[in-house]
């Protein structure tokens, strides 16, 4: 597909928005130009501005039919470029609605966080306000209207409790025990990664040292911790302890809201690690299955069973965890929403206190994409109906929807959402996905995101990707620490 452009810088919005309705072509933008006579499938987009008003105009052509539509924009309309931008795709979505018979919920919302929109719209337009424009001006079902309403009512309890010199803690664990088809994050199998894990803990505690001493020096407030990866539970239970050992020591934790570890994979869970977690205060894991249909899980490359995820998970509260949370994901290869259904009784039965439902995404660089996996529409309304069913019944069971995002190429636009009961929300979900104060990041492939304490400007420290480049440039890496001190010497 291609779509031609003009007199406009668009190109991002429309690109993502087409790719919604046609997520396995390849789209190619050009500027400045009419559509070539000779080619089959395209959609163009163009402004004529003049004096009084801008006219804009849509067209999508496929196979010998063209479809058109367009509208005029007063030239005093406030924050006019904004304007020209949505308007124009809106025209787009129009029109490739009736070509594909397709419509979105999410209207011609592409962005990943609909909540922080959301919370803004609110701001000015009021609750009533903020939800006309999302149904009447993005074009977003009512249904989902409502969800990013309830969540952001939930998420601003948790946002309140944050300070200007709140922070956050992430450490990366990049190794897993084998690698899911759906999956594009930069973690290495165990199989392949063993030798060099001894190493890598000893220079993530170091890094993590000189990560507390700063946040010392610069008065910070620790909120939340997370351990997340990859399989933070592949570490053998002493990498585990040691691990555990140096973030207590060098961190105060005396305003620490939440400490969590992401157990992850069922078969790396032991009584020993589970131990030594309670030893050191995590008060919050995630046992995260994915599906309880063995066939599924053998699609995706996981190699423990749905008996393993149940002891895992009643082993975990035989050693005294009482928030454990869930992760499964909508839309699986070879999964059919009678087992996505027998999945979500599965999970209501062990009764954990959150469910995060993902819905599958298909990133660029997973095994999925790589073998040319597609996505049809059948598979795209029934991962909706998958959706649906889950909200259906985690609502009858008194969770709610606390925090949501998105990501680009998910099966039918739609989205992931964190479910819990009251007081057993994600601090740490809820602070990144809302940008809402700094994260300091530990480990290969973390990335620090420093927040101007008294405004909403983000700045980007990246560590290095891969595990052996972490340890290979470990000094170098290790000295970008210092760009946090910096940061705030800049605003504070």
């Amino acid at each position: 597909m291609t779509i031609y452009i003009k007199n406009h810088d668009f190109h991002y919005e429309l690109e993502n928005l087409c790719r919604i309705f046609f997520p396995n072509e390849k789209i190619s933008i050009i500027k400045d130009q009419m559509p070539d006579a000779a080619s089959s499938f395209w959609a163009l987009a163009y402004l004529e501005p003049s004096e009084k008003h801008v006219r804009l105009y849509a067209a999508v052509y496929q196979d010998g039919q063209k479809i058109e539509q367009e509208a005029c924009v007063s030239g005093e309309t406030p924050d006019l470029e904004k304007e020209c931008e949505r308007e124009l795709a809106v025209l787009l979505f129009t029109l490739l609605t009736k070509l594909t018979k397709i419509t979105p919920t999410w209207g011609i919302l592409t962005g990943v966080r609909p909540i922080k929109l959301m919370r803004r719209l609110t701001s000015e337009l009021g609750e009533t306000g903020a939800k006309a424009y999302f149904r009447d001006k993005l074009l977003v079902s009512q249904n989902k209207t409502e969800l990013a309403a309830i969540t952001m009512k939930a998420e601003q309890k948790l946002l309140s409790l944050s300070r200007k010199e709140s922070y956050s803690l992430y450490v990366s664990i990049p190794f897993c025990p084998t690698r899911c088809s759906y999956c594009s994050f930069v973690s290495q199998t165990i199989e392949r990664a063993h030798k060099m894990i001894p190493e890598y803990v000893a220079r993530l505690c170091e890094e993590l040292e000189k990560t507390a001493q700063i946040a010392h020096e610069l008065n910070l407030r620790l909120e939340s911790v997370y351990i997340g990866g990859g399989t933070p539970t592949t570490l053998t239970w002493e990498q585990m302890e040691l691990l555990l050992r140096t973030i207590r020591r060098n961190f105060d934790f005396s305003c620490c809201r939440e400490f969590t570890v992401e157990a992850g994979r069922p078969d790396t869970i032991t009584p020993e690690k589970l131990k030594a977690m309670k030893r050191y205060g995590v008060d919050r894991i995630s046992i995260n299955p994915q599906t309880l249909n063995d066939g599924v899980l053998e699609l995706i490359g996981r190699k423990h069973s749905a008996r393993q995820t149940i002891d895992a998970f009643k082993l975990a509260r035989k050693e005294g965890f009482h928030h454990i949370n869930m992760d499964l994901i909508a839309g699986l290869p070879g999964d059919s929403l009678t087992s996505f259904q027998n999945t979500i009784q599965g999970i209501c039965q062990l009764d954990p206190e959150s469910v995060t439902i993902h819905t599958l995404a298909m990133k660029k660089s997973s095994k999925l994409t790589m073998e040319g996996k597609k996505l049809y529409r059948d598979e795209c309304l029934e991962a909706a109906q998958m959706l649906d069913y889950a909200g259906e019944v985690l609502l009858s069971r008194q969770y709610a929807p606390y925090y949501l995002y998105r990501q680009s190429k998910m099966v039918g636009n739609l989205e992931n959402v964190g479910w819990a009961k009251p007081g057993f929300e994600s601090f740490y979900n809820v602070y990144v996905m809302d940008e809402t104060h700094t994260i300091l990041a530990c480990g290969a492939g973390a990335v620090t995101k420093l927040k101007q304490p008294q405004g909403d400007y983000l700045e980007r420290v990246f560590n290095f990707k891969y595990p052996y480049e972490y340890l290979s440039r470990f000094q170098e890496m290790l000295e970008r620490k210092n760009q946090v001190r910096q940061f705030y010497d800049q605003f504070c």
